[in-house]
């Protein structure tokens, strides 16, 4: 840790048979947030996560969970913790094959010593949540690897937690149930706005679902921001590679793009000017079809269906086209709106 402190690299340390696994990574999640932690393999990512619930522990820093320093909890605390507050999802499904879809979305509860009947009516709830209905009975080795992965899903929810940990969670799934999983998730987050840390390699994934997101690189986060900050302001070349492929129009948004109104305009003439209109949170993918149908220009709605601005197709052209520009000035990480937390680990 002197070593790291004084500026050593962590490839130096290696040489003393040390590999720092997760370095000076400080961030702080918002309640309802998605936030996504996105990095190649090596990059830390799953410590980071694992630190998050106490399955590893900080050699310094701390870990703050709704105010409670987790690093400071017996281990009889820490397991009362993550039996109620903190649930995971894992990549590879781990259900238990001996027992049915419902005794595993139940096993949380068993495990918090719900009573049986309370557990399975809780079960039974959250696989309807996540689209299983009427599979309780079925043995996990009947189901699909999406489904199974819907049971994983379902017995984090019926736990209630406040925080769900998804390690890769739908990296073993082909791109189409996928896709659906992504869809589940977030159709879930709409009614139930849990706070949700989600680990990837996947660039494409992290940009579709994270609030906010984090860049990893050998044990260091060298971006945090919303996908929109990232896609266009990369903090460096590494950041820039990684986004080159990524379809801008999915991520931007008319908001992003649109100019200011012309000085003076009412709304009235703003809208006789750009008869067709979106929000701000509309992808530019889907402002296609309006644009070539309104002849000109596309207003953008705030709150009360006022206009916030306007984008012409020309903007929306030049938009697709423009270069993200990398940003070298400093280390790309948008500050966190609350106090921030030091955490290195070592393994």
């Amino acid at each position: 840790m002197q070593k790291l402190e004084s500026g050593t690299h962590r490839d130096e340390l290696r040489a003393d048979g040390t590999t720092a696994a997760v370095i000076d990574a400080s961030f702080t999640v918002e309640p309802g947030q998605i936030f996504v932690v996105m990095g190649l393999s090596g990059s830390g990512k799953s410590t980071l996560l694992r630190m998050l619930n106490g399955l590893l522990e900080p050699t310094a820093g701390r870990v703050l969970f709704d105010g409670e320093d987790l690093t400071a909890l017996s281990p009889r605390e820490l397991r009362n913790v993550r039996s109620t507050k903190i649930s995971m999802v894992f990549q590879h499904f781990a259900l238990f094959p001996h027992r049915s879809v419902l005794e595993n979305a139940a096993y949380g509860l068993e495990v918090q010593g719900v009573p049986r009947v309370a557990r399975e009516e809780r079960a039974a709830q959250a696989l309807e949540m996540t689209g299983l209905a009427g599979w309780e009975k079925s043995w996990p080795d009947e189901l699909s690897g999406g489904m199974q992965q819907r049971v994983g899903l379902a017995r984090a929810l019926a736990t209630d937690a406040d925080l769900l940990l998804m390690d890769e969670s739908f990296s073993a799934l082909d791109p189409l149930i996928r896709r659906d999983m992504q869809d589940q998730l977030l159709e879930l987050q709409k009614r139930l706005k849990k706070t949700i840390v989600f680990i990837t390699h996947d660039l494409n994934e992290a940009m579709r679902l994270g609030d906010r997101i984090a860049v990893m690189r050998d044990g260091e986060i060298v971006q945090q921001g919303t996908a929109e900050d990232i896609l266009v302001r990369p903090s460096n070349d590494y950041v820039a590679s990684f986004i080159q492929d990524v379809d801008r129009s999915r991520v931007l948004t008319a908001g992003s793009i649109m100019e200011a109104p012309a000085k003076g305009s009412s709304d009235a003439e703003l809208k006789a000017e750009a008869p067709a209109t979106v929000s701000a949170e509309t992808p530019i993918a889907e402002l296609f079809t309006p644009c070539s149908t309104s002849g000109s220009a596309v207003a953008v709605t705030g709150e009360g269906g006022k206009v916030i601005g306007i984008v012409p197709r020309a903007r929306l052209l030049a938009a697709l086209g423009e270069e993200p520009q990398v940003d070298n000035s400093a280390d790309g990480q948008v500050p966190a709106p609350r106090e921030v937390k030091k955490v290195i680990a070592g393994a």
